[in-house]
């Protein structure tokens, strides 16, 4: 690929880059795009929402909606999207008529638990020990090792939804029937250690960029904290960017992905899912690296150079969920102390324009950024204590 930003591998200035999906990642890629002088149009179902909002266009319809496809086709040479459950079949149709990254088939891969744990299997990676549940007689017939074990649903889940911990057969059987029946995932329970993420971009002429990897805090099913800076053991930070590296060649993926990973206590590495998207693990790099995550989407797009990862400077992330609006024990909300997280020099404030805040929804998020990591580990704590968010070093 030429490094010419006018020649004809490159999209122009002006030009619109299209966008399936409307939420937060959706709005933070929006932003990044204009900064770079192109315009969004937004294809989503909702009536507004955080991408909406800020897009030069909206077109209101569904995800398999055949006229608003075609609405978004005609726009835009290039689409992407926002999160991994829109459809394969509207990204393999869009393919026809203009250029889609990343393509139906690498997310067709990364929708489904069970083809993703086979995929990343067969290139030689380490998955955690699982089982597929297309029927409750295959709990029946699962292995006394997966117990006791975490079944998933195969489709739709994210954040904890679509999970149980199971220790038994029976708890196994009675989860299934609770999620309807619905093809699942039975994995072992590991000794966990700590987890990590290693978000990349890849280009169309297959060049990479890496981002630091980071380590990461989930509460309940949903991250709570990244910290970035915090030296990993050197074999450890190389197997996961080099299994990040292989999914992507082997996907044939173009975009912004991210892999997360269990690190085990006996120093073994597990991939644990995939995400076909910028990530909320990525958010730091908005402040503290070069080139965030969501300007190499928009670079990926218009077929620009891939931006310089370098870490900055260390960095804690901290997701703000709509429980900061409540008191403990009180069902009406209350506006947080912004100001209060605004006077701790090292906070940087992104809110997502969510117009009603709920428990458990991701409504914003902070990044403290400092000179040493102990700095912003510091001034995240602080930062906590403003908003009654958990203490981020627990």
């Amino acid at each position: 690929m030429s490094t010419d930003f006018r020649s004809s591998s490159a999209l122009a200035p002006g030009s619109w880059l299209g966008l399936l999906g409307g939420g937060q990642l959706g709005r933070m890629f929006c932003h990044a795009a204009q900064s770079l002088g192109y315009q969004v149009a937004v294809l989503d179902p909702a009536d507004e929402g955080p991408a909406a909002a800020v897009a030069e266009r909206h077109i209101r319809a569904a995800y398999d909606d055949t006229a608003g496809l075609a609405e978004l086709a005609a726009l835009c040479p290039v689409i992407t999207t926002e999160f991994e459950n829109v459809p394969a079949g509207s990204l393999r149709s869009l393919a026809q008529r203009c250029r889609v990254s990343p393509g139906g088939e690498a997310v067709a891969i990364v929708q489904d638990r069970i083809d993703e744990k086979a995929f990343v299997a067969a290139q030689g990676i380490a998955v955690a020990p699982h089982a597929p549940i297309r029927a409750s007689a295959d709990i029946e017939g699962a292995d006394d090792a997966l117990f006791p074990g975490i079944l998933k649903v195969a489709r739709l889940g994210y954040d904890g939804k679509g999970q149980a911990r199971v220790a038994t057969r029976e708890q196994a059987l009675a989860a299934h029937a609770g999620f309807g029946g619905v093809p699942c995932v039975l994995e072992a329970l590991l000794p966990l250690d700590f987890e990590i993420s290693v978000v990349l971009a890849r280009g169309a002429d297959g060049q990479a960029e890496v981002f630091p990897v980071a380590r990461n805090v989930h509460h309940d099913g949903i991250l709570a904290v990244t910290t970035v800076g915090d030296a990993l053991a050197p074999e450890l930070e190389r197997q996961a960017v080099q299994a990040a590296l292989d999914i992507a060649r082997g996907l044939d993926y173009q975009g912004v992905l991210c892999v997360e990973f269990f690190v085990l206590r006996d120093g073994r590495l597990v991939v644990n899912e995939i995400a076909p998207r910028p990530h909320n693990s990525g958010h730091y790099t908005l402040d503290a690296c070069q080139c965030s995550q969501f300007e190499q989407q928009a670079r990926v797009l218009a077929g620009l150079p891939l931006g310089s990862t370098r870490l900055l400077a260390p960095a804690v992330m901290l997701n703000i969920l709509g429980d900061a609006w409540f008191e403990p024990g009180s069902q009406t909300p209350r506006e947080p102390d912004w100001a209060g997280v605004l006077a701790v020099p090292a906070a940087k404030l992104h809110l997502y324009g969510k117009k009603q805040a709920r428990r458990g929804r991701k409504m914003g998020h902070v990044t403290c950024v400092a000179p040493t990591l102990a700095q912003a580990q510091a001034a995240a704590a602080q930062v906590a204590r403003v908003l009654g968010l958990p203490d981020p070093a627990l």
